[in-house]
């Protein structure tokens, strides 16, 4: 199913005759009925009429969080249906086991309550959790010692050029770049804006990597490793996890060896005997005290 095709040619806007809704993505329409609808890639997707505002918002929620991710911002602080720390955990696995089309074609339908509960019901007993299961399927991609340029002033990340080009490429529609969604090692995702920068012929991370900065504490010296998974869906999942530099010292399999404080190199010592050490050698001395 194309979701650009998936949005109801014939769903109505909200005029002004017809009251505001104070949920996000929710619509009135002239029945007395309530839309949802999300935007994808500046596509409206509709998510079906429902009888009541809140109905609609919780719809929203669902798209939401298949969309956008985990961490996304919600009409209502409950996600639809999940009540307790299992409840929450088996519906998160269920919106990732599913495509976003398939998930749009549930709302539309009014299924979704009844192929989540089902799914609920048919993994009863032999529940795998959800952070279990994506952990079984990261995929190494690589990773980079920060610089202080990485977390300073000019808020961007450089991605290595080899890299980005084999892992993250840019279509040529996309020159203005794409936001990309990555799960950190808490289960948060988080969104950053991906572009290649033409006057420094570099791929970054620029919208959003300031807050993700603040809110890690990461610092020059601490590695920043990608990870990527084949999602159970039509998605391709990535996943960033920091590590202080001074607790993993190693990078790329080559331990980092701390460069230990000497005395100049070119500068003789000389010992009481007389003699003179120069590069570990040692040269008798005519020096006359």
């Amino acid at each position: 199913m194309d979701l650009t095709n998936c949005f109801n040619e014939n769903a109505s806007d909200s005029s002004s005759k017809l009251p505001s809704s104070r949920y996000k993505g929710v619509v009135p329409q002239p029945n007395g009925r309530w839309g949802a609808q999300i935007y994808e890639k500046h596509q409206r997707v509709w998510l079906g009429t429902f009888n009541g505002e809140e109905e609609a918002a919780k719809a929203y929620n669902i798209a939401s969080l298949r969309f956008r991710g985990l961490d996304a911002i919600n009409n209502l602080k409950q996600s639809s249906l999940s009540t307790t720390i299992d409840d929450h955990e088996d519906e998160t696995f269920f919106l990732q086991s599913h495509s976003k089309a398939e998930i749009v074609d549930m709302l539309r339908k009014h299924s979704y309550t009844n192929e989540l509960e089902l799914f609920k019901h048919n993994n009863a007993g032999k529940r795998m959790k959800y952070r279990d299961i994506i952990h079984t399927q990261k995929e190494w991609l690589f990773e980079k010692v920060l610089t202080p340029s990485d977390v300073g002033r000019l808020n961007r990340f450089v991605i290595p050029k080899q890299q980005a080009e084999k892992h993250f490429p840019l279509m040529d529609s996309e020159a203005k770049g794409v936001l990309l969604n990555i799960e950190d090692d808490l289960g948060n995702v988080w969104r950053f804006r991906y572009c290649f920068w033409s006057s420094s012929q570099s791929y970054v991370l620029t919208k959003g990597w300031t807050r993700f900065v603040k809110e890690k504490k990461v610092k020059a010296g601490d590695v920043v490793r990608f990870h990527g998974s084949s999602s159970m869906g039509d998605d391709k999942k990535l996943f960033i996890e920091c590590t202080p530099r001074n607790i993993d010292n190693k990078v790329s399999g080559y331990p980092e060896v701390p460069s230990p404080v000497e005395e100049p190199l070119m500068a003789p010592v000389q010992d009481h005997d007389g003699i003179v050490r120069l590069f570990g050698v040692n040269i008798e001395s005519n020096i006359v005290d």
